[in-house]
C-alpha cells in the first residue's frame, strides 16, 4: 500500500476529526480522541491545522498525529492497522526525517496507543521508553450517583466563570472569554459541554469540559480543574462525576481520563470518582 502525508489545512480538519471519531472504541485504551482537537481549537483553526498531520493510503485516513507541545506529538492509527508492517515503517521514516515536518529535530516525546506496531518499531530504532502515564475508565452502563455540585452548563454569559476557573486552577492567563468562544464556536464543540460547579455559597469552585465522540463510544474529560482558592474540599472528585453523568447523558458508553502516573493527587481524585485506572501507557522519546 502507498502511504502519504498530508498537511490537512484548515479544510481537512473534519477529516482528522472524522477518523479519530470512527476509531474511538472501549476495547482501546485511551488514545487521541476528537476531544483533544476540539479544546485546541481555543487557539483557532488555523493554529490547529498548522498542528496537525494525516497519513493516508485509497484516499483513506489512517493515522492522524496532533503536536501537542513542541516536543510532543500525540499519534493514533486506524484500529485495523495498528499490526501493518507498512504503515509502522512508513511513520517511522516520517518522524525520523525533520524535513518532513512531522517532528522537530533533538529530544521529542510521542504518544501512541497500546498494542501499536510502531512502538516495537521506534524501540528498535533507538527509542526509548519515557513518561508513565495512567488512563482511567468510568463505566456509563448504569446511571451516575449525584456529584453535590449545582452544575451549570456554560454559555456565553457564563464563559468568565468556565475561563477564571481555568486560569486559577492551571495558573495560566491565556484561556480568557475570547478563547471560549473561538472554542465554542469550533464544529467539534457541537459535542461537547462545558460544565461548572457551583458550592453552597454560589462560587465556582470547579469546571470541566466533557467531549463525546458519538453514541456508544467513549467520551473524553478534556481538561478538568478546580479553583486554587478552594482546593482540598472534594470539588475535583464531584465535577468529575458530573462529567461521568454529563457523557452518559450524551449517550457515551464511558469517560475516559488520562493524567501522568506521578501525579498520585489527579489519580486518586479520578479513582473517588468511579473511574478505574487501567495499565500504565508509557510514551516513547528521542534523545537530541
Amino acid at each position: 500500500m502507498t502511504i502519504v502525508l498530508h498537511e490537512p489545512g484548515v479544510e481537512g480538519l473534519a477529516g482528522a476529526v472524522d477518523a479519530l471519531r470512527a476509531w474511538q472504541d472501549d476495547r482501546t485504551p485511551l488514545q487521541l480522541h476528537p476531544g483533544d482537537l476540539g479544546w485546541a481549537w481555543a487557539l483557532g483553526a488555523e493554529r490547529l491545522a498548522a498542528a496537525v498531520r494525516t497519513w493516508s493510503a485509497d484516499g483513506r485516513i489512517i493515522a492522524v498525529g496532533y503536536l501537542d507541545a513542541p516536543d510532543l506529538l500525540r499519534l493514533t492509527t486506524a484500529p485495523d492497522l495498528r499490526q501493518d508492517q507498512d504503515l509502522a515503517r512508513q511513520l517511522l521514516a516520517d518522524l525520523d526525517a525533520p524535513e518532513r515536518g512531522v517532528l522537530p529535530s533533538g529530544k521529542v516525546g510521542l504518544e501512541i496507543p497500546h498494542g501499536a506496531l510502531l512502538r516495537e518499531v521506534l524501540l528498535e530504532a533507538g527509542w526509548n521508553p519515557d513518561e508513565p502515564w495512567t488512563p482511567l475508565r468510568h463505566d456509563l452502563s448504569e446511571p451516575v450517583k449525584d456529584s453535590g455540585l449545582r452544575i451549570e452548563v456554560a454559555g456565553p454569559e457564563t464563559a468568565g466563570a468556565r475561563t477564571a476557573v481555568h486560569r486559577s486552577a492551571f495558573g495560566s492567563p491565556r484561556f480568557t472569554e475570547e478563547s471560549w468562544l473561538v472554542l465554542a464556536a469550533g464544529p467539534v464543540y457541537a459535542d461537547a459541554r462545558c460544565l461548572i460547579g457551583y458550592d453552597d455559597q454560589d462560587n465556582a469552585v470547579a469546571a470541566v469540559t466533557v467531549w463525546s465522540a458519538g453514541p456508544g463510544k467513549p467520551g473524553l474529560l478534556e481538561p478538568m480543574g478546580v479553583h486554587a482558592d478552594h482546593r482540598g474540599r472534594g470539588h475535583g472528585t464531584a465535577i468529575s462525576v458530573a462529567a461521568a453523568a454529563a457523557l452518559r447523558e450524551m449517550g457515551a458508553s464511558s469517560a475516559l481520563v488520562c493524567t501522568q502516573s506521578s501525579n498520585a493527587a489527579a489519580v486518586a481524585t479520578y479513582r473517588a470518582a468511579g473511574y478505574e485506572p487501567s495499565s500504565e501507557r508509557l510514551d516513547v522519546s528521542r534523545a537530541a
